[in-house]
């Protein structure tokens, strides 16, 4: 089966008409429910993340972080999924999913911190402050068995299928289409299916695992690689976020309730580089990026909501609130200061350990070594 012939659900189309596809009729409800506070706030989200993640990377030009991978081109699927999980749910992000914890109630400046190389995390996935989310994941592919095996406990625990949505809970774990050629991914796949873990795999197929053409990484559509171990798939248009929050609603809802993992493969286009250290000039042609610029999620939910009468007032408004963000964004950036050396020894073990114990000793008497005049 080809990719032409996988259904797709879009609900916008490239021009922002509302003209859903027929696999998207089953989703639909879940659109029509939607306010037009809530219809704004999607655009918000994508139109402040995005200023956000322009500031990132002027940051890292300028050598103020070591590495930064930009988001550009993929805010319709992240703001449409994690407006779609509940507050009990847990998201296992990679490491690209900034709309996705800015949404959750991280701080940009932690994600900050974490390229910097000032923290080890980024934040702390317990404070409730950060909405159940867990730090990012630069080890291809590791967070799906991470979520798994979180699921899997949900579901021992009785914490899904109980009947009471307000308070059963689900996982939502984002990779990319390069991380879904990793081990790791099919064998969590494989226990999520065996055990009906309440699993939210969300693909985002941005065509390029750095260098490497989606075609090259798959002879098959991607969504047939969850479907094929048992897990009901859905193809989604990345680029549209009302399509991406309807069928992640949708799954989660089926998730949560018992039904074990969903996937969904949303075809999206990274527009940047894959990080900082990348150059796509390389190997990408300036043609399909135009391709893909036409499709851009943000440009097609303004029109969209222009065509429903939006006043340009709040698009003027949304457009200050995104330089605010991202000017706020470089001045806490700017104030950071690097981190106690003696942090390096703390959070290695859960409790004291005397080897850490010696080997800090052993720092705390070399660093006093300098003392009085030493270099």
């Amino acid at each position: 089966m080809t990719s032409t012939d996988i259904p797709l659900v879009r609900v916008l189309e490239a021009d922002g008409r509302f003209a859903p596809s027929a696999a998207a009729d089953r989703f639909l409800p879940l659109v029509d429910a939607l306010t037009d506070a809530d219809l704004g706030q999607f655009y918000r989200d994508m139109v402040v993340i995005r200023a956000i993640d322009a500031q990132a990377t002027n940051l890292q030009r300028q050598g103020q972080l070591a590495l930064w991978p930009p988001s550009r081109g993929q805010e319709g699927a992240q703001v449409g999924s994690a407006h779609a999980a509940r507050r009990q749910d847990t998201i296992f992000p990679s490491y690209r999913e900034h709309a996705v914890t800015r949404i959750r109630g991280v701080d940009s400046v932690d994600i900050i911190k974490l390229m910097r190389g000032d923290s080890h995390g980024g934040w702390d996935p317990t404070d409730p402050k950060n909405g159940n989310t867990r730090i990012y994941t630069l080890v291809l592919g590791s967070q799906t068995l991470h979520a798994a095996g979180f699921g899997m406990g949900l579901a021992f625990d009785g914490r899904c299928g109980t009947g009471d949505p307000e308070r059963d809970e689900a996982v939502v774990v984002y990779y990319g289409d390069g991380a879904s050629s990793q081990g790791d991914v099919h064998e969590a796949m494989v226990f999520a299916a065996s055990y009906d873990a309440p699993v939210l795999f969300f693909l985002q197929n941005n065509h390029w695992a750095i260098s490497v053409p989606v075609e090259t990484q798959s002879k098959v559509p991607l969504v047939e690689r969850s479907a094929g171990y048992g897990i009901p798939s859905v193809r989604v248009d990345g680029n549209d976020v009302l399509a991406s929050y309807a069928v992640s609603r949708a799954l989660l809802d089926e998730a949560r309730a018992g039904g074990g993992p969903r996937a969904i493969e949303a075809v999206t286009y990274r527009m940047g580089a894959h990080t900082t250290s990348d150059d796509p000039t390389k190997y990408r042609r300036a043609e399909e990026e135009q391709h893909w610029a036409q499709r851009d999620p943000i440009a097609r939910m303004r029109a969209f909501l222009e065509q429903k009468g939006a006043a340009a007032s709040f698009f003027d408004e949304v457009e200050t609130e995104a330089a605010d963000a991202a000017e706020d964004l470089r001045a806490r950036t700017l104030t950071l200061q690097p981190p106690a050396r003696a942090r390096v020894f703390q959070n290695i073990y859960s409790d004291p350990h005397p080897l850490i114990d010696e080997q800090r000793a052993w720092f705390e008497d070399y660093e006093a070594s300098f003392e009085g005049g030493g270099q």
